[in-house]
């Protein structure tokens, strides 16, 4: 099995396939609802024929409940310990019990970061809501994982600008490690930019193919081997062969290749 990790996976439950904000994505996708879940060997033969050895499986938490719970990740990770890592979702709207769920899934149940969609909660990063969980974040040294860019589903993108959300967090949470996901089109050259100032935030290039990455992500990735990208599929929406083909195109050196498929990855998350 490769050293190939992906940051931004799910493991889809039938409620998260089938939820009317992403029809514009199964439309993209040639996607259809399901009546139950796929199982779990679905998932792992497509990693498999990706050549991916581990993926960081995300909850799914918005306002109008879970989509994926903890639970259900933890049930997969707890049968698949070598190939699914766990990452967190709580509900933003009660600090308290977010901030105890998050303590749980790390403490109790190894879970290695949080991730928070912010436009299922149609509030920035810099919300009061989302203080105390990048607070238990940094005391747990575990990284938050937001969305950057545009949004594919019928939400606003507004909340998905790297400037001034991501860099304003950064400067108010030094210590906090933030992973973008979603590379941040059509603002990639300000993601860019803030990941180049602050030493804690990361891009991944979960949502998007090598052949769809932007120029400016690409000459950003090939500059310097210290890169600070690393590898994302947003599976089920892509798949990994899907995201992985083309990938001798980029002309990355070892170097800068190892840093994004796994070297990044095992820093960030302590994998």
């Amino acid at each position: 099995m490769t050293d190939i990790i992906d940051v931004w996976m799910q493991h889809p439950t039938a409620r998260f396939i089938n939820h009317p904000i992403f029809e514009s994505l199964r439309r993209w996708t040639d996607g259809k609802t399901v009546e139950e879940a796929p199982p779990a060997s679905m998932t792992l033969d497509l990693m498999d024929v990706g050549n991916v050895g581990r993926g960081l499986i995300s909850a799914w938490y918005a306002p109008h409940g879970d989509m994926i719970s903890n639970a259900e990740v933890k049930t997969l990770v707890d049968a698949h310990p070598d190939r699914f890592v766990g990452v967190a979702g709580v509900d933003l709207r009660q600090p308290v019990k977010a901030v105890q769920e998050l303590r749980r899934c790390v403490k109790d149940w190894n879970f290695k970061a949080l991730r928070i969609v912010q436009w299922l909660w149609e509030l920035p990063p810099t919300h009061p809501y989302y203080y105390p969980l990048f607070t238990a974040c940094v005391e747990l040294d575990i990284p938050v994982c937001l969305q950057v860019g545009h949004t594919g589903p019928l939400r606003p993108s507004e909340t998905g600008r790297p400037i001034p959300y991501i860099d304003q967090i950064a400067l108010d949470f030094p210590d906090l490690k933030i992973v973008c996901g979603h590379i941040g089109y059509p603002w990639t050259e300000e993601m860019i930019a803030v990941a180049r100032k602050h030493t804690n935030v990361y891009i991944d290039t979960s949502a998007y193919t090598v052949n769809r990455y932007p120029q400016e992500l690409i000459r950003y990735m090939t500059q310097s081997d210290k890169h600070k990208v690393m590898f994302g599929t947003n599976y089920p929406m892509l798949t990994h062969a899907q995201c992985l083909e083309s990938l001798e195109t980029l002309s990355l050196s070892d170097t800068a290749k190892e840093r994004f498929l796994s070297g990044n990855a095992k820093e960030v998350f302590c994998l």
